[in-house]
């Protein structure tokens, strides 16, 4: 999403709209691509969003960060990606200066997606090593908190960020263009703050709840084998049931790093290699279609979402009593 700062004097006279080169089949069909990639993660979001809204037996500190990552990522869709993937497809930002500082306000604030992870790590990993601390500490309502004080501070980061390096009023931005100029410190503080500090706590907590899976899953079964063929059942379950959510986070950490990592190193490289538009859209493509695969991710894995989507869909919500439907049979 930025480009490192370089020289702007002369760079308004040697900029051009590179004329498009696909046929007219070709185009079509990107737009028809770009359609079905906003579509699906505006649906994707807005069914988790209505789900954890709606259903009572839903509202759990761990799904208040779903539905706090869900609606980043369905904002995201809806401001985010359309002018991105038409200007890709354009070569050219259509849209004027204005529309741009505000796109970039809306990109840079959803980038409270990566520390929605970053929470739901912490969560999870408060759970399981310590679930009767977790318990008596956290609540829906604290989770809340702690979302709108992690909002907060992703706002001010971003307004920070546009203000410091000059895109509100001072950068010259040539017509038909749009991107965001970072100095090299800046990029830096970029790197550390979106990448590597969130990053690291996701690594490091889900290496942390998976060791301590796998030690519950070992206990049990140890438990299981002096109490003989009562439990085995619940072993078999138990044995299932961690190896589903090993399964969950090694695609959550693997599709988050896929995602952010070719944005990140190609931003930074920025600072040593001549940026190049096209490969730069591409990566920050890639960057935004996390929104796409995160409600893949935390919700379709899982049998209650597609409960709630069933009944949704059929306009069962809309009788009586329903949000108090058990959606976990």
């Amino acid at each position: 999403m930025y480009l490192t700062e370089f020289n702007q004097s002369d760079r308004c006279e040697h900029f051009s709209c590179p004329e498009r080169s696909v046929s007219p089949a070709v185009y079509i069909l990107l737009y028809v691509c770009s359609a079905a990639v906003v579509l699906l993660t505006v649906c994707g979001n807005l069914l988790v969003i209505i789900s954890v809204f709606h259903f009572k037996q839903l509202h759990t500190p761990t799904n208040m960060l779903v539905l706090s990552l869900a609606v980043s990522d369905f904002l995201a869709g809806m401001f985010v990606m359309p002018p991105m993937l038409i200007s890709t497809i354009e070569s050219c930002w259509i849209f004027g200066r204005v529309f741009c500082t505000i796109y970039w306000l809306i990109s840079c604030f959803l980038t409270i997606s990566i520390y929605t992870v970053a929470q739901i790590a912490v969560d999870r990993y408060l759970a399981l090593s310590n679930p009767f601390l977790y318990i008596n500490i956290v609540s829906v309502r604290s989770t809340c908190f702690v979302i709108v004080l992690n909002w907060c501070v992703v706002l001010v980061y971003s307004v920070a960020l546009l203000y410091f390096n000059g895109i509100v009023k001072s950068y010259v931005i040539c017509p038909g263009e749009c991107f965001l100029p970072l100095n090299e410190v800046w990029s830096l503080i970029d790197l550390v703050y979106l990448f590597i500090f969130p990053l690291s706590v996701i690594i490091i907590l889900y290496t942390q709840v998976f060791v301590i899976a796998k030690k519950h899953a070992t206990a049990i079964r140890e438990l299981n084998n002096h109490t003989r063929p009562k439990t085995q059942k619940i072993t078999s379950h138990s044995m299932k049931s961690e190896k589903k959510a090993a399964k969950v986070l090694g695609i959550l950490v693997f599709v988050f790093i896929m995602c952010l990592l070719p944005y990140y190193i190609y931003s930074f490289l920025g600072n040593v290699i001549e940026i190049q538009i096209e490969t730069f859209q591409t990566v920050s493509i890639f960057f935004c279609l996390n929104s796409t695969i995160n409600p893949v991710i935390y919700a379709l894995f899982y049998p209650w979402f597609r409960r709630c989507v069933k009944l949704i869909v059929s306009l069962q919500i809309f009788q009586a009593d329903s949000a108090l439907i058990n959606v976990f049979f």
